[in-house]
């Protein structure tokens, strides 16, 4: 039997008192589709966090290929499991020094070519590469925040309702993305959504009420 890429054993989390998440048993597949859902404050970035190794939980494990995510150098762990924030998180002055970074964290030269494929992607031109970071709307931000997570693509991508202040062209762009990076890359999805259509286009649902899972 094929180990889960992902599972949480009996995770948990207390924050001065209050249980954020209680007992969370979770198994996921390489290559699955999942969206999380839930009403606001239920625990469902928590859970995201937890999985991206941002903060620790007070029990229980999380596993990543059946080892403890503790047992990872956190900076290989990250370039396997990719959070994608839900606010957009650019940084320095320009588009290419986002896209550069991936290949600076590897020690790799700069792939202009990939880059510009990858803008194409989302639907952005090769002149966005020469654009001021403070120029950029709110969607085109996001949109190269997401390619900036997966120019080497991730083992899993983590997506924290990235979606949620978008309109519709941008989300659009940025769901056709993921859904190809999951159908034919392989990518395992685990995505925060209230968004019904973004929910339907996975294989699994997972609801998280008063910090348990539902499915």
């Amino acid at each position: 039997m094929e180990t889960a890429i992902l599972q949480a054993q009996k995770l948990g989390l207390e924050i001065e008192g209050k249980t954020i998440l209680k007992d969370i048993d979770l198994s996921i597949s390489k290559g699955e589709f999942v969206t999380i859902t839930g009403p606001s404050g239920s625990g469902k970035s928590t859970l995201l966090q937890l999985v991206a190794s941002m903060i620790s939980p007070t029990s229980g494990d999380m596993l990543y290929k059946g080892k403890s995510i503790n047992t990872y150098e956190p900076t290989a762990y990250r370039k396997e499991v990719s959070y994608c924030f839900q606010t957009a998180n650019l940084f320095g002055e320009t588009v290419t020094e986002n896209l550069a970074f991936p290949y600076e964290i590897r020690k790799e030269t700069f792939d202009k070519d990939r880059a510009i494929e990858a803008l194409g992607s989302v639907g952005l031109s090769a002149d966005y590469l020469d654009k001021k970071v403070t120029s950029l709307s709110g969607g085109e931000k996001q949109r190269i925040a997401l390619i900036r997570n997966v120019l080497f693509l991730p083992e899993v991508l983590l997506l924290d309702e990235v979606t949620s202040a978008l309109d519709a062209e941008n989300r659009k762009a940025i769901g056709k993305t993921i859904r190809k990076l999951n159908k034919e890359k392989g990518v395992t999805i685990l995505w925060v959504t209230h968004n019904t259509e973004e929910i339907t286009e996975a294989n699994r649902k997972i609801d998280i009420v008063d910090g348990q899972v539902k499915e």
